[in-house]
């Protein structure tokens, strides 16, 4: 006789469960064993030690700084590109979807190359602008490079979370004379908010670890352009405690970003805060208005 574990009113198979959580015990392992040694590491007098450094401290401003700014052009030109991909057809639209995976099979070194080639002194845009332009070896090269390879993060959440609107709602906030700006503010942007707000931390989070890119178009200047990742990498050639210390600071600051955005996405808080807004009722009344 099989047996089944309830859960309410329905049954689960218990049996497959041992493999699964074999499987997933060794996920775990795989997973937490190398960041509980760096932790393990990284005792107090380390975390002490490097906190005391300018470079920690400099690297650190650095690279939250730069995140954000990359996150926020990001945010603004991958909600639009999300939007389009999900509600229009168009032609060559195969191709811009495709286009926008492109920077995740690129090797970052090979992104930071390009973007060199593009915004840099000898750059093509200096080839077909009146005016000069060298971004290169900057904090905005810093910006670009993150934005560049983290783009799709925030373009595929958008997509996604557009697609999961109901088009009947669009259909009836135009029937009550809505325009097509006002149905994206008060129908489609509060829907898909979650997906939006997972995009933005997974682009962030995308952002702060980048390392081959801004490497090959910003430098490793330091306080200028060395942000965590290359701080780790400059750290090595001095000692152990300090690149202990700055990828630990680095794990931390991912860490709260990943659990920060879990909390704000918990189902309890997200149809709180959704709840004092009807989406129809909204697009209606402002058109009336």
């Amino acid at each position: 006789m099989k047996r089944v574990q309830r859960t309410g009113a329905k049954t689960t198979p218990v049996r497959g469960l041992a493999p699964a959580m074999v499987c997933a015990v060794w996920f775990l392992i795989f997973v937490l064993l190398p960041i509980g040694s760096l932790l393990f590491a990284a005792h107090p007098s380390v975390l002490w030690h490097g906190l005391g450094r300018e470079m920690l401290l400099s690297a650190l401003r650095l690279s939250l700084i730069t995140s954000a700014s990359a996150t926020i052009l990001c945010a603004a030109i991958g909600v639009p590109a999300g939007y389009l991909l999900s509600r229009f057809d168009f032609p060559g639209k195969f191709w811009i979807d495709s286009v926008v995976d492109l920077p995740l099979t690129l090797p970052p070194v090979v992104a930071g190359v390009a973007l060199l080639m593009t915004y840099g002194a000898r750059g093509t845009l200096n080839r077909v602008l009146p005016f000069h332009i060298d971004l290169g070896f900057t904090m905005a090269a810093v910006v670009l490079a993150q934005a560049f390879v983290a783009s799709p993060f925030m373009v595929r959440a958008a997509q996604s979370g557009f697609d999961a609107v109901d088009p009947e709602l669009s259909q009836a906030s135009a029937t009550l004379g809505a325009g097509q700006w006002t149905t994206f503010r008060r129908i489609y942007l509060p829907l898909a908010g979650p997906a939006l707000l997972s995009g933005a931390t997974l682009t962030w989070a995308r952002a702060l670890s980048e390392f081959g890119a801004t490497l090959m178009f910003a430098g490793n200047l330091p306080g200028v352009t060395q942000t965590m990742p290359l701080a780790v990498m400059t750290a090595m050639e001095t000692g152990l405690d300090l690149t202990v210390a700055l990828a630990a600071f680095t794990l931390v600051v991912a860490a709260i970003l990943l659990i920060g955005s879990r909390f704000i996405l918990r189902p309890g808080r997200i149809s709180h805060a959704g709840g004092g807004s009807r989406p129809g009722t909204g697009a209606g009344s402002e058109a009336g208005g």
